[in-house]
């Protein structure tokens, strides 16, 4: 691929750092001008927005420079993995746009790196310890005091190479023997400590090889042999694996038969404030009940953002406004709600709902009348056209959007004011009727005939203007408000249990929700803005006869205001 050619041919843009290295590695001509990167999740969770930011590089690198991208999963701990979350991850990756060239596995490599750890005894760089993993971990030392080498470190290669056989016979107990690189356990580099290469894992069979091995590599060995087995050029992953990278160079380094290497580049993590990225965490909130799944829309996962009300676009304009760089920080989630709100401001249609419903009468409308008001069904696009709403005598409002006694600068219900019907006509507040307890009950008013929409009188100024719903025509839902799941902005800083500062208020459910009868049909996932309050989509739950909304976003966004100041 000529890269000369791409600059003449595509607008001039701000490169990230990740895109100039490889550019650069285009305009020198390494590995022959290929591109080739990889997204390589473990298989023991659900996808998080911090897998998002990944994903996208992985994927948009490859697509920008006429690459290939690769899904692999690491599936080197059969203890924590599941087909579940193999499906689960693939689905995700589509959802966002992506298709990968090929799907691989470590374990696909499993037989390869049997046979090129046997090599590495045979030479002497690897032995078998029978430390206990307490034993082994003090005599590391520290970044300034040298390690104590094991007592293990020189055993003849045979009894290595035999015990390690052994090892993958199941006779071996879990923690009795590892396998040890030999490195320096002076290095000022900890990894290279005599780092771990396989551990006998018996007590889990593996979600793909099944009771085959009982030996298994550990990741920092089979990753970046996975890498160079598959030839990627481009390793891209988080900064906490830049101290990782010297000791996957030097494994390849041992064996390898050209001057091609994986070049490894290390980017910032996304970490969003109020929510908790830790896979450990979130399992723990799903195991422990204390949200209703790794789809609960309060989560970080990519199924709950997706369940939520999330686009892919949206997600896509948060990683591109927050960018990658080599320096952590942590993300206001307040940009992730004003990229949804971008998103579907373009594309969700305006619906009536009424999500705290109080009856409003037109004393003056005729009984039995009805009439088909039309709507637009989104002014931020004209091709969406419009729809017809039914209008009658008795119609259904917001409880706040009256007051019976109201300060000066308030534009709604109220009695002797006026007020617009949005999409329909002006009305003027008369009264109301309360219960035993003081509790409106109805609000009564009368409506002037000559201010419809579309006639002349319908221009005369009025501050406020209502969305409303007929009684007589609505259907009763459910809407789930959703908030921030924790009620500090940095729970992973906080010293308290993680789960004492979970937001009590996350969760919101209304049951006695009225909505315009259009949103009958609607199905699961479909979007909306529910004008005057926020952004929807239908729940999963949701049925024709009983409809379940989420609340995605509010319509305030506090974070554009900062903005602003």
């Amino acid at each position: 691929m000529n890269i000369e050619n791409i600059d003449e041919a595509a607008p001039k843009k701000s490169l990230n750092f990740i895109e100039a290295f490889v550019e650069q590695d285009l305009k020198d001509g390494k590995n022959g001008g290929r591109i080739q990167t990889r997204f390589p999740p473990e298989p023991n969770g659900y996808l998080h927005i911090g897998h998002a930011k990944a994903i996208c590089l992985d994927f948009g690198i490859a697509d920008n420079y006429g690459g290939i991208c690769n899904l692999r999963f690491d599936d080197t701990n059969p203890v924590k993995e599941d087909v579940e979350y193999v499906d689960s991850i693939q689905e995700d990756i589509q959802w966002l746009g992506y298709q990968w060239k090929n799907i691989y596995y470590a374990s696909d490599y499993f037989q390869q790196l049997w046979d090129l750890t046997i090599e590495f005894i045979k030479q002497g760089k690897a032995y078998i310890d029978e430390q206990s993993a307490e034993t082994i971990a003090k005599q590391k030392g520290t970044p300034t005091v040298p390690g104590t080498e094991s007592p293990y470190r020189n055993r003849p290669v045979e009894e290595s190479l035999a015990l390690f056989q052994k090892m993958n016979t199941g006779e071996v107990p879990e923690g009795a023997m590892i396998l040890r690189a030999k490195i320096d356990m002076a290095s000022s580099n900890m990894h290279f400590r005599d780092p771990i290469m396989y551990r006998v894992i018996n007590s889990h069979p593996h979600h793909r090889t099944g009771t085959t091995w009982k030996a298994y590599p550990m990741y920092d060995y089979a990753h970046g042999q996975s890498d160079y087995f598959e030839g990627v050029t481009h390793s891209l992953c988080t900064l906490e694996f830049e101290v990782h990278r010297p000791l996957y160079d030097w494994f390849i380094d041992q064996f390898k038969d050209s001057d091609y290497r994986p070049r490894q580049i290390e980017f910032n993590r996304l970490n969003l404030t109020y929510t908790v990225m830790s896979k450990r965490k979130m399992l723990q909130l799903v195991q422990e009940g204390l949200v209703s799944g790794w789809d609960d829309p309060r989560m970080p996962t990519i199924c709950g953002l997706r369940r939520r009300g999330y686009s892919p676009e949206s997600i896509h304009n948060f990683i591109n406004k927050i960018g990658y760089t080599k320096f952590e920080a942590q993300n206001d989630i307040g940009l992730m709600e004003h990229a949804v709100r971008e998103s579907l401001n373009k594309t969700a249609h305006r619906m009536n709902a009424v999500i705290d419903p109080v009856k409003l009468i037109i004393t003056n409308y005729p009984e039995g009348q009805v009439e088909m008001m039309e709507t637009i069904n989104n002014p931020e696009d004209e091709s969406a056209g419009t729809r017809e709403l039914a209008f009658s005598r008795e119609l259904y409002i917001e409880r706040d959007d009256f007051m019976e006694e109201a300060p000066k600068k308030y534009f709604r219900l109220t009695p002797g004011q006026e007020v617009r019907l949005k999409s329909a006509y002006f009305v003027k507040c008369t009264g109301c009727k309360k219960d035993a307890d003081g509790r409106v009950e109805e609000i009564y008013c009368e409506y002037d005939p000559m201010t419809k929409s579309g006639m002349p009188d319908a221009n005369r100024k009025v501050k406020g203007t209502l969305h409303w719903v007929s009684a007589a025509h609505s259907l009763t839902a459910e809407v789930r408000l959703y908030d921030r799941l924790f009620s500090v902005e940095n729970p992973s800083a906080d010293e308290r249990d993680f789960r004492d500062l979970l937001n009590p208020n996350s969760l919101k459910v209304l049951t006695n929700c009225q909505v315009e009868a259009s949103l009958k049909n609607a199905k699961p996932l479909d979007q909306f803005q529910f004008q005057r309050i926020g952004y929807f989509n239908v729940d999963l739950d949701s049925t024709p006869d009983k409809l379940v909304f989420n609340r995605t976003a509010s319509l305030k966004d506090s974070w554009a205001k900062e903005q602003c100041k």
